[in-house]
């Protein structure tokens, strides 16, 4: 697999305009010129590189990547495989290899770049995406199901994964490649970054960046990172290698800590955890902020053993490593002051290989699902939702949901 701009691939490369919007200021047609400290640390440096990604786009470009901090911007994003319909700012595709390397810089400083960070896990996350794109394009067998399928969660195990696009025409295959924007939306091309509220060391903004199976929403405030959620991730397929031998397995980290979680569980506390409900997807996926059970369900940390108590930890850690070291280790503290009232609860099998197979963590303030579907072009495999969210931080607790 040939490497782009940091080892991004784009398949394909038609341009879905984003979104209208406005920025903040009078633009002028080469665009504002936006302040770069080179020498900054913190969140100082996240701003430092979005402006110097902002200082490489036209003015029209700039409109299209700030836009407003409103609660109808911030929930625009989507596990679809669509186009400009379902999330705000800059797409990929339509960016130069300037541009592209630059909105990545963007990702790296503010998604820390070494290994097991949230900038490998995004690449990681398009780069399957590419394969994804790649495999539709070139099956014979890809006609989209026209059945209806949505983003809302299905509590049906057996129900249409909610990632297959709804606008096929009847007996159309959907379209492959990954900048196009068409029927099958899928591939890095499809990613879109915004800036929901001019970037600042000392305001309040959000890092707005995602595509099919992603969706990154980092919100600052006064300087510091107010909330690191929601945060969805997904695979398809869920590994494979490259023609160089190389094997990928994006979510490995996030599967594997909740299969030693699950398997410390003995047959009592198994039957503890078991949840009554089957699901399709995650509950608090696209569209559903603050829609948290009313009631906690499966069986309370506080009642584990230690050893099994530091296994709930590990297992959240995967989600809430996904945004810059300081933040997961201030969030991770405050998860575990919190471990003794935080619940674990698993639905269809605890293997995390067949379609339904579904693993929840519920504290007062971590919210983490984990489910298997069957796959949309590997039809022949399961690929995997998730989400991390907060009970009390979700887009930096700026908004009230009820």
């Amino acid at each position: 697999m040939a490497g782009v701009a940091a080892g991004v691939v784009l398949v394909g490369g038609g341009f879905v305009a984003a979104n209208a919007a406005t920025t903040t200021g009078a633009a002028k047609k080469a665009g504002v010129h936006y302040p770069v400290d080179k020498k900054a640390d913190g969140v100082a440096a996240v701003v430092s590189a979005a402006n110097a990604f902002l200082n490489t786009l036209d003015s029209a470009q700039q409109a299209e990547t700030v836009l407003d901090f409103s609660q109808a911007n911030a929930t625009a994003w989507s596990n679809l495989p669509c186009g400009s319909t379902c999330r705000p700012g800059i797409q990929f595709s339509s960016l130069s290899d300037e541009q592209l390397a630059a909105a990545e810089n963007v990702l790296k400083v503010a998604l820390g770049s070494g290994k097991d960070t949230g900038y490998e896990h995004v690449l990681e996350t398009l780069k399957a995406d590419d394969v994804l794109a790649s495999a539709q394009s070139t099956s014979s067998d890809s006609a989209a199901p026209t059945d209806g399928a949505s983003s809302a969660p299905s509590a049906d195990p057996s129900a249409t994964p909610t990632d297959v696009p709804t606008d096929v025409p009847t007996g159309a295959p959907p379209s492959g490649g990954g900048g196009g924007g068409g029927l099958g939306g899928y591939g890095s091309g499809v990613y879109f970054l915004a800036f929901l509220g001019t970037p600042s060391a000392d305001g309040t903004w959000q890092l707005h960046f995602g595509g099919h199976h992603l969706a990154v929403n980092v919100t600052y405030k006064d300087g510091k990172v107010a909330g690191a959620s929601p945060f969805f991730t997904g695979v398809e397929p869920t590994s494979w290698t490259d023609d160089d031998g190389t094997t990928h397995a994006p979510m490995a980290k996030f599967r594997d800590g909740l299969l030693k979680l699950t398997g410390s569980l003995n047959t009592a506390q198994l039957a503890e955890a078991k949840l009554s409900e089957s699901f399709g997807d995650v509950l608090l996926g696209p569209g559903e902020d603050g829609q948290f059970p009313a009631t906690k369900e499966g069986i309370k940390a506080g009642s584990l053993s230690a050893k099994q108590k530091k296994l709930v930890l590990e297992a959240i850690h995967p989600w809430v490593a996904d945004v810059d070291d300081a933040t997961a280790k201030q969030l991770m503290k405050t998860y575990a002051k919190e471990l003794d009232q935080t619940y674990v609860a698993y639905s269809g099998g605890t293997g995390l290989d067949t379609q339904g197979d579904y693993v929840r963590i519920d504290g007062p303030s971590v919210w983490v699902e984990f489910v298997c579907q069957n796959g949309v072009v590997y039809r022949d495999q399961i690929h995997y939702h998730t989400v991390y969210r907060d009970h009390t931080r979700d887009y930096g607790s700026e908004f009230s949901f009820s």
